[in-house]
């Protein structure tokens, strides 16, 4: 349904926002760019929806190109920006009417698919209120209904629950799998929320630095990592780095700062042999944690840092103050 290869972005002849990506997604697959705010997700979007043109490389969706095709691009994709894009001051039935109309679909239709859209995102109720009156998860749901009202064949979700509560969070997460399994529909989304990649997306590429760091289904990234990860902290100023390694099924030690990072077959029974080897060379232990990998561990094992510490770019940043200002009423 789309492919990318070696797609390149750069602005201003030295900014490299994205840097020859390669990937593809599949029919009826949900499939996620995780990654921080700055590292190419909205970038790499913008240029598959004919917003931006690639600086290098082909992209295609449906077989049509993204820039000699744009066009047809357009017509059989729906786009849910990562910013509220809405008019505040017509109703949301009026909001997705208006998108209508800038498809070019006939009044009639429009109006029954208004209608049907407004059902699925639980909106009926509220479709003659003004935009203006409506909270971020409305909000969001609107935007949801106004990407939909072409009935695309795929459609781009760019950070989907930007500063949305949980409880709203979960149930766009609900929404976004009824587009799965009801109308077999093919999703692209950005996020950087770890856990939403983890429970929502068939297959994850992790983005950094404009680049695809792994890619695979989630159960594949963590079935990377080969084991458990058993973090410890010692009383005593030393490294104890060798000990550990020495210990039966210790597959990889890291010291970052006071911890010890440990990558550990059979986690359960190793985190007690680690401790013993430390107090027989006289170490105590203050504290272990032991984890089954997790995105986050992903992460921070194939770019060396947890995704809450990246950096965000000063677009971004700003992006999504104005996200969360209209999501919270302000």
């Amino acid at each position: 349904m789309i492919k990318a290869e070696n797609l390149t972005k750069v602005f201003n002849r030295s900014l490299v926002a994205v840097d020859h990506v390669t990937f593809s997604v599949r029919e009826g697959e949900i499939f996620g760019f995780l990654g921080p705010n700055g590292a190419g997700k909205t970038t790499t979007i913008n240029m598959l929806i004919t917003v931006l043109k690639p600086t290098e490389g082909d992209a295609s969706v449906l077989g049509f190109d993204v820039v000699k095709q744009a066009n047809e691009v357009r017509k059989v994709i729906g786009v849910v920006p990562q910013e509220y894009t809405a008019d505040e001051d017509l109703t949301g039935y009026e909001n997705i009417m208006l998108c209508a109309d800038l498809y070019g679909i006939p009044r009639d239709i429009a109006k029954k698919r208004a209608l049907e859209l407004l059902d699925l995102v639980e909106l009926t109720e509220f479709k003659d209120k003004r935009v203006e009156t409506y909270s971020g998860g409305m909000r969001r749901r609107l935007e949801l209904a106004c990407g939909l009202i072409n009935r695309p064949k795929v459609l781009f979700l760019d950070e989907p629950t930007l500063g949305l509560d949980v409880q709203t969070r979960a149930a766009t997460w609900e929404y976004i799998r009824r587009l799965k399994k009801e109308y077999g529909m093919t999703l692209f989304m950005t996020t950087h929320y770890l856990e939403e990649a983890d429970t929502l997306c068939d297959r994850i590429a992790i983005i950094d630095h404009g680049k695809i760091i792994v890619s695979g289904t989630p159960s594949e990234l963590k079935d990377s990592l080969g084991g458990d990860i058993i973090t410890i902290t010692i009383k005593e100023n030393a490294d104890v780095t060798d000990i550990i390694r020495g210990v039966e099924n210790v597959k990889e030690v890291r010291k970052e700062n006071e911890a010890y990072r440990i990558k550990a077959a059979k986690g359960e029974a190793t985190a007690p042999l680690i401790i013993e080897a430390l107090r027989r060379k006289g170490f105590t232990v203050t504290r272990l944690s032991l984890t089954e990998p997790t995105l986050n561990e992903v992460y921070l094992e194939y770019t060396g840092r947890a995704i809450r510490d990246t950096e965000e770019s000063k677009e971004s940043f700003i992006a999504q103050r104005i996200t969360l200002r209209r999501a919270r009423g302000r």
